[in-house]
């Protein structure tokens, strides 16, 4: 029987509860949603299976060292306390990303510096002054987070590399295409599953579009991926993998209804269509270039469907530009979406004020770090009673909402010990033993930051010099890693488009798909003994 071990879930604000019920679709074990994040438990099948079938996680971490400390000193000594020779040798390269949360260390960028000198010292002391191994920002071996929640310190190793919202299918995007985890999770919260019509009237570059082709059809997030940073571990297991990767690929499944985008642009649609056809979806979306203001009945597909879509927030419209555009979109709800289940983010509230219609849902999000709300819409003919009697739900219709879920926060003291418990604990005098060899006794850097008597937090005036050196650190560091919400993009689409909502635009001639388009799924290959995918 497979060991299993605690994972962690990286996710964005607001779809915690979505992965966490992921992962027990998955069957994980001991399922747990945080604060962006989920923890579980699982072997290594659930290890690659939740890299490639999540659709709302951006990363899984593999725990492997937990321990307390409150200052630089005590941080640097217990990195150097692990045995590194289970995770790296000398010929491989390692990069460190780090999260903190702390009073006592509040610059991530030093943290990092400090971590990656004990890793390095750990290797120098057991084979020599110039061995270690190599330090990546970029495409490294082995990936390392570093997470400190006050006193709490968590290393793991990162086992999804490149965020995994970058499933691989995009070849082309707009301006500021809508992340994918956020579109997935968007769907997965409407419950479209592919059994109505499923219509995004401001499709851009297609991601709500693609994820929903993908959901209904039962197609993997990550079946696109070339490489995976686990494929270089110890424990790697190809042909497992092998097994997780194509489960279930007998029963992908067919979608009964099309999914429909349109979009004002024509640039936009020709982008979309590149991504459709690179995603292997093309079969299943029905695209064209159509101005909001044009739709004038819903698709004929006999029963009301969900809409979904992600429309300009206006920081780059004049006001009244960009209010129109969403009376224009309540109007379409109302009118034209009659019985549909619509949902619609932004950022904007004075512009989803004017959609003029009272939501059923409200639930905060972010957008490329940008507070959204997102909002569901119900719009129905006659009255409640009759649409109720129809089978339609309204605001109050719904189940009482449980209250979300909240981690349980232990004491230190009993984090510490599960820590242990699972192997991963460590303590100060638990150094493991080894030769020492190669770090010189006068190294000036480790002995400006070696524990004094009295204490680090007693010594103002060692306070006072961490300070400074933290700051110099700081800007010595900046070139290195940025959190992925920093570099999602938050705004989208074509500025002059949108200026000519009244106006008609010259349709362009893009032939109609005459059937589906032939394409053959990539999916990951198995390096060879010289590290080249085979061909």
């Amino acid at each position: 029987m497979s060991q299993k071990f605690e994972m962690v879930a990286k996710t964005l604000k607001g779809l915690e509860d979505v992965l966490a019920e992921e992962l027990r679709n998955l069957g994980a074990e001991n399922v747990e949603p945080g604060c962006r994040m989920v923890s579980f438990e699982g072997d290594l099948a659930m290890m690659y299976r939740a890299n490639i079938c999540c659709r709302t996680a951006l990363s899984i971490l593999r725990p492997i060292y937990k321990f307390m400390a409150s200052d630089p000193d005590t941080l640097y000594e217990m990195v150097k306390e692990y045995d590194w020779g289970n995770i790296l040798t000398l010929g491989k390269t390692f990069s460190i990303d780090t999260t903190t949360h702390s009073n006592e260390f509040t610059h991530s960028r030093f943290v990092t510096y400090r971590v990656k000198d004990a890793i390095v010292d750990w290797f120098k002391d057991r084979y020599g002054a110039d061995k270690r191994p190599g330090v990546r920002l970029n495409d490294a071996d082995v990936m390392i987070n570093v997470h400190i929640d006050g006193t709490r310190i968590t290393l793991s190793l990162n086992s999804s590399g490149e965020s995994l919202h970058k499933r691989g299918w995009r070849v082309a995007q707009t301006d500021a295409p809508i992340n994918e985890v956020l579109a997935a999770g968007i769907i997965l919260k409407s419950g479209w599953r592919g059994e109505t019509p499923f219509v995004d009237p401001m499709c851009g570059s297609g991601t709500f579009l693609i994820e929903a082709a993908m959901i209904a059809a039962g197609i993997k997030p990550g079946s696109y991926r070339d490489t995976w940073p686990f494929a270089t571990w110890r424990d790697w297991d190809p042909e497992l993998f092998e097994s997780v990767l194509h489960e279930g690929d007998d029963e992908l499944r067919e979608i009964p209804f099309k999914i429909y985008g349109t979009d004002i642009s024509p640039k936009a649609i020709d982008i979309a269509e590149r991504n459709i056809l690179s995603a292997g979806v093309d079969e299943y979306i029905n695209l064209r270039v159509r101005p909001l203001q044009h739709w004038d009945e819903a698709p004929a597909d006999g029963i009301p469907g969900v809409l979904v879509t992600n429309p300009p927030y206006g920081e780059r419209l004049k006001s009244e530009d960009i209010e129109n555009l969403y009376r224009t979109l309540g109007t379409k709800l109302k009118k034209v979406f009659c019985g549909y289940h619509s949902w619609v983010i932004s950022s904007n509230e004075d512009c989803l004020a004017c959609i003029g219609l009272t939501p059923s849902l409200r639930e905060q999000l972010q957008n490329g770090g940008l507070d959204c709300e997102l909002r569901e819409y119900i719009s129905f003919e006659g009255t409640k009673s009759e649409f109720r009697a129809s089978g339609g739900t309204i605001k109050g219709d719904r189940p009482a909402k449980s209250e979300k879920s909240r981690y349980n926060r232990k004491s230190d003291s009993e984090w510490t010990r599960d820590a242990r418990s699972k192997g991963m604990g460590g303590k100060r005098g638990d150094r493991q033993q080894g030769p020492r060899r190669g770090l010189p006794k006068d190294n000036a850097l480790s002995e400006k930051y070696r524990p004094k008597k009295g204490g680090y937090a007693r010594n103002e005036e060692r306070r006072r010099k961490f300070k400074e050196e933290t700051a110099r650190m700081g800007e010595r560091y900046d070139s290195m890693q940025r959190s992925e919400a920093e570099e999602l993009l938050s705004r989208r689409r074509n500025i002059h488009a949108l200026k000519s909502l009244g106006e008609t635009p010259k349709m362009p001639s893009i032939p109609a798909s005459e059937g589906p388009f032939m394409r053959t799924r990539r999916r990951w290959k198995r390096p060879d003994n010289e590290g080249n995918n085979n061909e």
